[in-house]
């Protein structure tokens, strides 16, 4: 069964930059996958995605500013998130995108953002 690890979540200023991170075990390459996020009391939404082509796509609310990447030798993930904004706030998870059926849920990493 497929693993997602999330991490690299943290405390960061408005205007601040932070780069996470989702590792997957059990699972010999990415093809496509996926960040979303939730917020307190939202539900969960599509953040980013990429596909093993390494085409890119962004939720409006981050285009410009988050870009994800994959490190398939390392199984691995990541979102940079740049001029982060309060709104970004959430806890962050990787998996399928949307038009894919999902792995098992991971259990996320915070982003706490402060003004």
């Amino acid at each position: 069964q497929v693993q997602l690890v999330e991490s690299g979540g943290d405390l960061v200023q408005a205007g601040g930059s932070l780069k996470i991170s989702c590792s997957a075990v059990a699972i010999s390459r990415f093809r496509n996958i996926a960040w979303y996020r939730q917020a307190p009391g939202k539900e969960r939404e599509f953040v980013a995605s990429i596909t093993d082509e390494h085409t890119e796509n962004y939720a409006d609310s981050v285009k410009g500013r988050f870009t994800i990447s994959i490190d398939n030798p390392k199984r691995t993930v990541y979102l940079q998130m740049n001029s982060v904004k309060p709104d970004d706030a959430a806890v962050y998870y990787c998996n399928s995108p949307p038009e894919f059926d999902p792995y098992v849920w991971g259990q996320g990493t915070q982003v706490i953002v402060s003004a």
